[in-house]
């Protein structure tokens, strides 16, 4: 666990949940990802797809014909210095709406920031492609993607009926998630590169997904 960070502007960090379905539960690792970015002094907003009207990329040619909402999930990404990107995991890979919204993004809103990845999926292999999948979109867009990742496997045994996760172990790894992201957009943010790259060279090994017992 890293130590909260201090500074005079708190970082932003935004979380993208990738799932349009009722009671999500991309939306609720996300969030606990960012609750734990809070917990490091970022300033943090949830970004829920649900609510944005997104064209299908491509299907304009002029976007000036494009939603406001276009234009408002690219100003919420680009005033932030940290992202954390949630996905189920559909047929092998992330779900068409996070895919759509990054597509609809570019260099000018992630280039240079800290990413970092968490996943749901209904079966017992996890999120690991998804989450697969958007490290190698997150690289490709010059972000600095966090080796580690969390990815929950059949994740209707881990929420109780009211939405709440009730494995404390996951709930801090989601948590860590948010923290790192915090202390490195803080230390990459105020221009501490020697201090970054000593932070960065001492992540753990990704412990992977977790199985049940």
């Amino acid at each position: 666990m890293v130590e909260k960070e201090t500074s005079r502007t708190p970082v932003k960090v935004v979380g993208i949940s990738g799932s349009l379905r009722k009671g999500s539960y991309t939306k609720k690792v996300v969030q606990l990802a960012l609750d734990g970015a809070a917990e490091n002094g970022a300033e943090i907003c949830m970004i829920d797809l649900q609510d944005y009207n997104l064209i299908f990329c491509g299907a304009v040619e002029d976007e000036a014909d494009y939603p406001e909402d276009v234009f408002r999930l690219r100003r919420q990404v680009k005033e932030a210095q940290g992202i954390i990107l949630g996905t189920p995991e559909y047929h092998g890979s992330l779900s068409g709406v996070l895919k759509n919204a990054l597509d609809l993004m570019s260099f000018n809103e992630i280039e240079g920031k800290m990413m970092g990845l968490v996943g749901v999926s209904g079966g017992n292999l996890g999120a690991i492609n998804a989450l697969n999948s958007l490290r190698n979109i997150g690289r490709s867009l010059h972000a600095w993607v966090l080796p580690q990742q969390v990815s929950v496997p059949e994740a209707q045994n881990y929420f109780d009926p009211e939405g709440n996760l009730v494995d404390e172990e996951l709930k801090d790894r989601l948590n860590e998630i948010g923290r790192l992201i915090a202390r490195f957009s803080t230390l990459h943010n105020i221009g501490q590169g020697q201090e970054f790259i000593r932070m960065w060279e001492s992540l753990p090994v990704n412990p992977g997904g977790r199985k049940k017992p």
